[in-house]
C-alpha cells in the first residue's frame, strides 16, 4: 500500500490540454516501421556514395599512371571530390543511425541491385536498376565537379577570364 492510496487528489488524473497535445504529438513524432519517402531517398543516396567513391578512386589511379599534361589539376580535383564524398557519407551514416536505419547487405539479380535495410525494426529491400544507378552516379559526380569549378571560378583573376567582347575568331568586335 502506497502513501497516495488514501489521498483523494490522486484519484482524478488532471491533465491540462496543452500538456495532452504535447504528449500526443510526442507519440506521433516517432515514425515506427516503414521508412518515409525522404528516408528512402537517404537510403538510396547512401547506397550510391560508396560506388561513386570507388569510381573516383579508380579514375585517380588511372590518372596517376598516365603522362597527361593536365594530370596535377585533375588529381587535385579528384582528391577534393573524394573528400567531399567521404564527408557526405559520414553525414548520411550519422543521420541514418539517428533515425535507426541500417543497410545490411546487397545482392544482384539480373540487372537490379537489391539492398536490404532495417528501419526501426521493419526489414525490407530497395532495388535499383544498374542503368539508373549509373545515370544517377554520373549526375552526382558532375554536380561535385561543378562545385569545384564554381569554387575555382570565384578565385580566378581577370587575366584568366575569357574576353566577353571577343568574337568567335578571338578578335575584338568593332
Amino acid at each position: 500500500m502506497s502513501k497516495l492510496d488514501g489521498n483523494e487528489r490522486w484519484k482524478s488524473k488532471m491533465l491540462l490540454t496543452e500538456h495532452q497535445e504535447q504528449y500526443e504529438a510526442r507519440k506521433e513524432g516517432r515514425p515506427a516501421g516503414r521508412p518515409t519517402p525522404d528516408e528512402l531517398t537517404m537510403i538510396r543516396d547512401y547506397i550510391l556514395l560508396p560506388h561513386m567513391l570507388t569510381i573516383v578512386h579508380k579514375r585517380t589511379e588511372e590518372m596517376r599512371n598516365s603522362s597527361d599534361l593536365m594530370k596535377r589539376p585533375f588529381l587535385a580535383a579528384a582528391e577534393a571530390i573524394v573528400k567531399r564524398i567521404s564527408q557526405d557519407m559520414y553525414k548520411m551514416r550519422r543521420e541514418l543511425s539517428r533515425r535507426r536505419i541500417r543497410i545490411v547487405g546487397d545482392e544482384q539479380v539480373d540487372l537490379v541491385v537489391y539492398h536490404r535495410f532495417i528501419c526501426r525494426g521493419y526489414e525490407d529491400r530497395l532495388g535499383i536498376v544498374r542503368e539508373v544507378m549509373r545515370a544517377e552516379i554520373s549526375l552526382r559526380l558532375a554536380k561535385y565537379f561543378g562545385e569545384i569549378v564554381r569554387w575555382i571560378g570565384q578565385y580566378e583573376g581577370p587575366e584568366l577570364r575569357p574576353d566577353r567582347d571577343a568574337g568567335a575568331d578571338g578578335n575584338k568586335g568593332g
